[in-house]
């Protein structure tokens, strides 16, 4: 059954190509930025919420991880960091009217509302037993 799955032996189908898979949506940056502040306008104007979900669809990706994708390529990676900045601003504004959702998101954006002490220790400790006392 494999075999016939195959493409057939000699093929030239992939000749010529540089790249497999699906075509990016964005191969230039600056159509990237645009799209990201037409979509935050558009979220103004409208009254809706900005967030990560909407921007990922606004910008015709199927994921959020989408957006991730694009972050860790390095010309794309400064305009995906300042357009979820804006989420997260706008996330951190509404702390006051809705506090409990605000805050279950901006733990998912990686902050914390407790504090956390690391304590290390680079020398030796030398235990002694108790000294009797009588």
């Amino acid at each position: 059954m494999i075999e016939k799955m195959a493409a057939p032996k000699g093929n030239k189908f992939a000749l010529g190509l540089t790249t497999s898979g699906r075509p990016p949506n964005y191969d230039d940056p600056e159509k990237l930025r645009n799209k990201c502040e037409e979509y935050f306008l558009y979220c103004i104007e409208n009254k809706e919420k900005i967030t990560i979900t909407g921007l990922a669809l606004y910008l015709g990706f199927n994921s959020r991880d989408t957006i991730y994708e694009y972050q860790k390529k390095k010309e794309f990676s400064d305009i995906i960091k300042r357009a979820m900045l804006v989420v997260e601003n706008r996330y951190e504004e509404q702390t006051e009217r809705n506090p409990a959702g605000a805050i279950f998101v901006l733990k998912n954006m990686g902050w914390k509302d407790k504090t956390e002490s690391d304590v290390n220790h680079s020398g030796s400790i030398i235990v002694k037993p108790p000294r009797d006392v009588d």
